[in-house]
């Protein structure tokens, strides 16, 4: 079943895949006028409080949810396995995934405030399943969506997670990813019980936390390693590009290779494209759809243009630095390369690994919540938060190389109709945008 389903992956993440993502990524860039020249104006929007307007969350608490979903193993260890599997240059087509992928975060929020629809009880409910099936009327694809959703969470958002905590506990401090399951079940049930309310207040306080204390991490480790970074960017840079050997400690790798892994190791860190973030989008409290979309666009931001390309910066300028380290496995690599720094290495991997584990359970959980609900309706939700937590402890204990390539397969069928649905509703994107970015009316109700 590995076998397949990596034949699978690397089927879909081919180059069908990157012409899609990037091509979508590049087109909305372009049709959109550069919305990544305003992403200063996008940060200040997130801090600032709405309470006026529609919503069920502020835009902040919808933001910090959707990084919880998005800042996760993604950024560590997704990170250091496309430079094990694609070479240094893997780092540049993450980073410039993420760059692009600012416009795609963009539209994806504008068409979840666009086409949000408000529950009976008074909720707003979104995402690419409501814009596909009222922005265009193709609700066998909007299901497909919502399946592949549902899906999904139990992979990048969930067993995943759950085994880099347990792992990570166990290598560090010995302690059985038995007990680490259990505890980590009960922290999860604690908060996801309480519905978005809870995961965004309780998002809201860890995620600054623990955003600013690996990056503050990660500028340490690269002053101690000064000397390397400029051949570090230039060696990211070559082999992004270039075929021949990447030197400096690591093995050849292809274009293809550096392309594939590096989009694919961007998507899942920052999941522009993917169009899960647009399902928390829509539960925020704003007065028109651009603003949630420049908002929901600086995640993407802080995500990938900061902090995996600072993880990938460490990694590669450690490895130039210390060349007996170990190449042959993502996690090792980050392990090795984070632990040649006295003192601050290891506990920084560490506190960032389980934090940011922990918090994308806790935003994936509603990602899954919400596409059941669309699928099955209210009464469902309950019990997929209830396997979903039972899902925690299990990831915790096993093995998960094929949990690994189904992720990869789900984030894939994810991403595609996600992506139809911004390239056909692309009018209704720029309409919206020239109506309150483009002529300066931000603060007008919607």
């Amino acid at each position: 079943m590995n076998e397949i389903l990596t034949d699978i992956s690397g089927f879909l993440w081919g180059w069908p895949m990157i012409i899609l993502l990037l091509g979508t990524h590049i087109f909305l860039t372009v049709r959109l006028k550069f919305p990544q020249r305003h992403i200063l104006k996008a940060i200040r929007l997130s801090v600032q409080r709405d309470p006026d307007a529609t919503g069920d969350v502020s835009q902040f608490g919808s933001l910090a949810t959707a990084l919880a979903a998005t800042i996760g193993t993604g950024n560590i260890i997704g990170v250091a396995t496309a430079i094990a599997l694609g070479g240094p240059g893997a780092v540049l087509w993450c980073w410039l995934t993420g760059v692009f992928g600012i416009s795609t975060k963009y539209a994806e929020g504008l068409l979840a405030i666009k086409y949000r629809v408000k529950t009976d009880d008074g909720r707003m409910l979104g995402g690419p399943m409501y814009a596909l099936e009222r922005g265009l009327g193709w609700k066998w694809l909007a299901v497909l969506f919502a399946l592949f959703t549902a899906l999904a969470a139990f992979g990048i958002g969930n067993t995943v997670q759950a085994n880099a905590i347990a792992t990570v506990t166990y290598e560090s401090y010995g302690i059985s990813p038995y007990l680490t399951g259990a505890v980590v079940c009960l922290l999860v049930g604690a908060v996801v019980l309480g519905g978005v309310k809870s995961i965004a207040r309780v998002c809201s306080m860890l995620v600054p936390f623990m955003a600013l204390f690996y990056v503050l991490g990660c500028i340490y480790i690269l002053i101690a390693n000064a000397p390397y970074i400029w051949p570090a960017i230039k060696l990211i840079c070559h082999a992004a590009f270039s075929p021949e050997a990447a030197g400096g400690g690591f093995i050849g790798s292809t274009v293809m290779m550096a392309a594939r892994f590096g989009i694919a190791r961007g998507l899942f860190s920052n999941e522009s494209g993917m169009g899960s973030a647009p399902i928390v989008a829509a539960a925020a409290q704003t007065r028109n759809p651009v603003r949630q979309a420049l908002v929901s666009s600086s995640g993407t931001f802080w995500d990938t243009v900061i902090i995996c390309a600072l993880t990938g910066l460490v990694i590669v300028s450690s490895v130039i630095a210390y060349p007996d380290i170990d190449f042959s496995n993502g996690a090792t690599l980050t392990k090795d390369a984070f632990s040649k720094i006295p003192v601050i290495g290891r506990p920084l991997l560490t506190f960032g690994l389980l934090t940011f584990a922990f918090s994308t359970i806790l935003g994936w959980c509603y990602y899954g919540e919400r596409a059941m609900e669309y699928l099955k309706g209210k009464k469902w939700v309950t019990g997929y938060r209830i396997i979903y937590i039972i899902a925690v402890f299990l990831g915790s204990v096993m093995n998960l190389a094929l949990v690994w390539n189904l992720a990869d397969c789900m984030n894939a069928l994810m991403a595609i109709p996600n992506l139809i649905s911004l390239l056909f509703l692309s009018g209704i994107l720029v309409h919206e945008t020239r109506k309150y970015l483009w002529r300066n009316r931000l603060d007008e109700e919607g």
